[in-house]
C-alpha cells in the first residue's frame, strides 16, 4: 500500500469518518477472489483438461455417413387424379414434423434390420461395442453356429434399438431437405445403414400408399353393384308415372353433376311473366304514393327540389323578405317602400300556394293511375296462380321420381368415377426423392479433441468457479480496510502493507513504504482524542503473530522522530519476545516492579533508535493476571508517563486470556490489531466486544500485513504513487 492510499485516508478522518466510503468494483471483487485462490483455479482446471484428454483418447472413434433426401408437400401426379390421402389436409409444419417422425420411426428400423439382415451380422454388432443375445460368457449357448429363434427374435429387437440410437435426423433449416446420418466404429457399415434407410423410406411412404389403394377398390367395388340395381328400378318408376298421368313438359334444365333443377310448364311461363309486370306496376305505384305524401305534408321541401318553378318563387320570396327586414332597420313599416315590400311578398306567398296546389293534384291523378293499374294485374295473377296449383298437385309424385332417378344417377357416376381414378391412381410418383446418397465417411466425426478439450476447459472453469465461491464464503477474515468499520464498527487507522524484508530494519529508513504507513496510522492517532496523539496507549491483537509486537515498536520509532520521548513497554509477559527482536535484556522488567521492587528507572534500556526507550516484560510470572489486575501497573504507566512525552504497551492477545482488558484500564486507550486475510471476523467481534465491556477506549483497528495485489484500486496504487513521488522529490533536491 502506498502513502497516497494512507494521506486519502488520513483525509477522510478529517471529515469525521472512519473508514473509506468507497467500495472496490464488483467485478475487481471477483479478480481479487481469483487471484487469492489461483492455484486451486489453476489445479482444478488442469486436473478437468487432463481428464478430458485421456477420456478422449480413450474413445473408439465412432465414423458418420449422412445421407440427404427431399421431401416434397405434394408428390407428383402423373394422372392427374386425386389419391385416397390428401397432401394439403393438414397444415405445412404438422406435415414435416409427421415426416420426421416417421424417419425416426420403429418400424423403419425394423425394416432396415430386416432388409440388410443385421441380427446374423457380427460386424454390425462389433462396430457398436454390442454383444448379441445368446453370446458371452453369461449365456445358456447352444450348438456352435446356431441361433434359436427365441434368441433371434431378440437380437431382431437388440438391431433395432441400436439403430435407433445411432440414427439422426437433421432438418435443413428453410428447406424441405432432411440429411439423415448414422455413426458407428466402422465406415462401411454406417455407409450401408445411411443409404439403406433413406431408401427404405422411400419404398415405406409407397407401399403406405398402395395399400390404402387396394382395400378401397374391393369397397368401391360392392357398393357399385348396389347402386346400379336402384339406379335402373328408378328410371322404370319415373317412366311409368309420366305416361299414366300425362304429364308433358315444356323444358327441362339440368346442372353440371347431372341433376333436375327446374320444370317448367306453359302455366308457369305465364305466371313468370305476368308477375314480374306486376312487380314493376307495384313499384310505380308505390313510387306515386311516396311522392304524394311527401308532397301534403307540411312544410315539405320535395316540391321545391322537384319543381323548378316552385324553387325560383321561393328564392324570390327570401330575396324580398331580406329586403323588407333591411328597411325595418331603417323606416316604419307604413314607409311608403316598406308597404310595397310587404305588399311584392303577400304575392309571391299567393303564386307560391297556387304553385304547390297544382304539383299536389298532378301527383294525386300518377298515385291514381298506378293504382288501378296495380289492381287489374293482381287480378290476373290470382287467376293464373289457380291454374298453376292444380298443375302443381298432380307433378308433386313425378318430381319425387325425377328426384330419386337424378341421385341414384349421381352417386353411381361418382363412385364409378373414383373406382376408375384409383386405378391409377397408384401411378403418381413417389414425394421422397434422394438428393446425396452417403459415402464412406473418410475420418472420424467424434471423439474431436478439441471440442471435448475446450469443455473440459469450460468445466473446469465452472468447477473452479463454484470452488472459489465457496471458499470466499467460508473465509470470514478481513481482506479489505473499508470492511473495518462496516463489520466491527471501529474506525480505521490505518492499513500496513505486507513486506519481504525484516519489518525492524525496514523503519530506519524514513521514507521506506512502512515507514509512511506508519507516519499515516500516527497522524490519524492524533484525530483519536482532543489532545493529539494519546500520551498512553496499548496494542493488543485476537491473535498471537498478527504483527502486535512489530507495529507497537514501529509505532514508537515513528512518534520518536516526531513527537519527542518515547517508552515501549512489553507487558506481554507470557510470551515476551520484543528484547530478542531489539537486541536487549530481558531479564529485568515489568514483571519485578509488579512484583514489588520501586526502582521502575532501573528497567528503562536505550534503543538504537533515537529518543525510543525499552522496558523488558521480565522474568515470567506464574500468574501474569494475578500481577495486571493490582494497583501496581498504572503507577509504573503514571511514573513512565511523568517521564517520557509517549508510552506504548506491547500487551498480550485477547484470545483465551484476561490480561489485555486489565491493561486497556490503565491507558487512554487501545489499538486493536489485526492481520489482512486471517483473523475470523466473529473472533475479532467478540475481543473488542470484551474491551467494551471492561470499559477500554477502542482507539481504531490497524490492519496489518495487507496485500495490495488482493486490494481494489485504491490501496494497491496509493503505495507505489507515494513512494515514487518522494523519491522524485528526494532525487530533485539532491539535483
Amino acid at each position: 500500500m502506498s502513502k497516497m492510499e494512507f494521506l486519502g485516508q488520513t483525509a477522510s478522518e478529517d471529515a469525521g469518518t472512519s473508514a473509506p466510503s468507497w467500495a472496490a468494483p464488483m467485478l475487481l471483487e471477483y479478480w481479487n477472489a481469483l487471484k487469492r485462490h489461483i492455484w486451486v483455479a489453476a489445479a482444478i482446471i488442469a486436473v478437468s483438461v487432463i481428464i478430458g484428454t485421456i477420456l478422449t483418447l480413450l474413445m473408439t472413434p465412432q465414423y458418420t455417413a449422412t445421407s440427404r433426401i427431399e421431401i416434397a408437400r405434394e408428390q407428383a401426379n402423373v394422372t392427374n387424379v386425386e389419391g385416397l390421402q390428401r397432401e394439403d389436409a393438414t397444415p405445412n409444419q404438422e406435415f414435416y414434423l409427421t415426416q420426421y417422425s416417421l424417419l425416426n420411426a420403429r418400424s423403419l428400423a425394423e425394416r432396415v434390420e430386416r432388409r440388410l439382415r443385421l441380427a446374423t451380422n457380427r460386424d454390425f454388432f462389433d462396430a457398436h461395442g454390442a454383444t448379441p443375445v445368446g453370446e458371452g460368457i453369461l449365456s445358456n449357448g447352444g450348438a456352435a453356429g446356431t441361433v434359436s429363434v427365441g434368441n433371434m427374435r431378440d437380437r431382431q429387437r437388440q438391431a433395432a434399438d441400436i439403430l435407433l440410437g445411432h440414427v439422426t435426423i437433421s432438418p435443413v433449416r428453410g428447406s424441405a431437405l432432411v440429411d439423415v446420418s448414422y455413426a458407428s466404429a466402422s465406415p462401411s457399415i454406417s455407409q450401408l445403414i445411411a443409404k439403406t434407410w433413406v431408401n427404405e423410406f422411400a419404398q415405406q411412404s409407397m407401399d403406405r400408399r398402395l395399400a390404402s389403394t387396394a382395400d378401397a377398390r374391393v369397397y368401391l367395388e360392392t357398393r357399385l353393384q348396389g347402386l346400379r340395381e336402384r339406379l335402373e328400378q328408378s328410371e322404370r318408376d319415373l317412366v311409368n308415372y309420366a305416361a299414366r298421368q300425362g304429364i308433358v313438359r315444356l323444358s327441362e334444365t339440368k346442372s353440371s353433376d347431372g341433376k333436375t333443377q327446374t320444370t317448367q310448364t306453359l302455366a308457369s311461363s305465364n305466371l313468370d311473366q305476368l308477375n314480374r309486370v306486376l312487380i314493376e306496376a307495384t313499384a310505380e305505384r308505390t313510387l306515386a304514393e311516396s311522392r304524394l305524401r311527401a308532397a301534403r305534408s307540411a312544410g315539405s321541401t320535395q316540391l321545391a327540389l322537384q319543381n323548378q318553378s316552385l324553387s325560383n318563387l321561393r328564392s324570390r320570396r327570401a330575396e324580398a323578405n331580406a329586403k323588407y327586414q333591411d328597411m325595418l332597420v331603417h323606416f316604419e313599416p307604413e314607409y311608403p317602400e316598406a308597404q310595397a315590400a310587404r305588399e311584392q311578398i303577400a304575392a309571391l306567398d299567393r303564386a307560391i300556394t297556387a304553385e304547390e296546389r297544382r304539383v299536389r293534384d298532378s301527383y294525386a291523378a300518377d298515385f291514381d293511375a298506378a293504382s288501378q293499374r296495380e289492381k287489374e294485374l293482381r287480378g290476373r295473377v290470382n287467376e293464373l296462380l289457380g291454374q298453376l296449383d292444380s298443375e302443381s298437385r298432380s307433378s308433386i309424385q313425378y318430381n319425387i321420381y325425377q328426384r330419386e332417378v337424378d341421385t341414384n344417377r349421381q352417386l353411381y357416376d361418382s363412385l364409378l368415377q373414383r373406382y376408375k381414378e384409383i386405378g391409377v391412381a397408384g401411378v403418381g410418383t413417389n414425394n421422397i426423392s434422394i438428393v446425396d446418397p452417403a459415402p464412406v465417411p473418410e475420418t472420424p466425426s467424434s471423439p474431436k479433441l478439441l471440442v471435448n478439450l475446450i469443455l473440459a476447459l469450460l468445466a473446469g472453469t465452472g468447477l473452479a468457479a463454484i470452488t472459489i465461491f465457496v471458499l470466499e464464503n467460508l473465509d470470514e477474515s478481513l481482506r479489505e480496510p473499508q470492511q473495518v468499520a462496516a463489520k466491527l464498527d471501529v474506525p480505521l487507522l490505518g492499513a500496513i502493507p505486507i513486506i519481504e524484508d525484516d519489518a525492524l530494519e525496514n523503519m530506519n529508513d524514513p521514507k521506506s513504504i512502512l515507514s509512511e504507513a506508519y507516519m499515516t496510522v500516527r497522524t490519524n492517532l492524533s484525530f483519536s482524542t482532543d489532545h493529539g496523539v494519546p500520551k498512553t496507549f496499548a496494542l493488543t491483537s485476537t491473535s498471537p503473530a498478527e504483527g502486535k509486537s512489530t507495529s507497537a515498536y514501529s509505532l514508537a520509532r515513528v512518534l520518536g522522530r516526531t513527537s519527542g520521548s518515547v517508552v515501549l513497554v512489553d507487558v506481554d509477559m507470557r510470551r515476551p519476545i520484543l528484547a530478542s527482536r531489539l537486541g536487549l535484556q530481558s531479564g529485568y522488567g515489568v514483571s519485578n516492579f509488579l512484583a514489588g521492587d520501586d526502582n521502575w528507572e532501573k528497567l528503562v534500556q536505550e534503543t538504537t533508535a533515537n529518543n525510543v526507550y525499552f522496558v523488558a516484560a521480565g522474568p515470567t510470572p506464574p500468574s501474569a493476571s494475578e500481577l495486571l489486575s493490582g494497583e501496581r501497573l498504572a503507577l509504573l504507566i503514571q511514573q513512565l508517563a511523568s517521564r517520557f512525552d509517549h508510552v506504548i504497551l506491547d500487551s498480550p492477545p485477547m484470545l483465551g486470556l484476561s490480561d489485555a482488558p486489565l491493561i486497556a484500564n490503565v491507558v487512554e486507550g487501545v489499538v486493536y490489531v489485526i492481520e489482512a486475510d486471517r483473523t475470523a471476523v466473529r473472533a475479532s467481534q467478540a475481543a473488542i466486544q470484551r474491551l467494551r465491556d471492561s470499559r477500554a477506549h477502542i482507539l481504531g483497528v490497524l490492519l496489518t500485513k495487507y496485500s495490495a495485489k488482493q486490494a481494489g484500486y485504491g490501496y494497491g496504487y496509493g503505495y507505489g504513487y507515494g513512494y515514487d513521488y518522494g523519491r522524485e522529490k528526494t532525487d530533485g533536491a539532491q539535483g
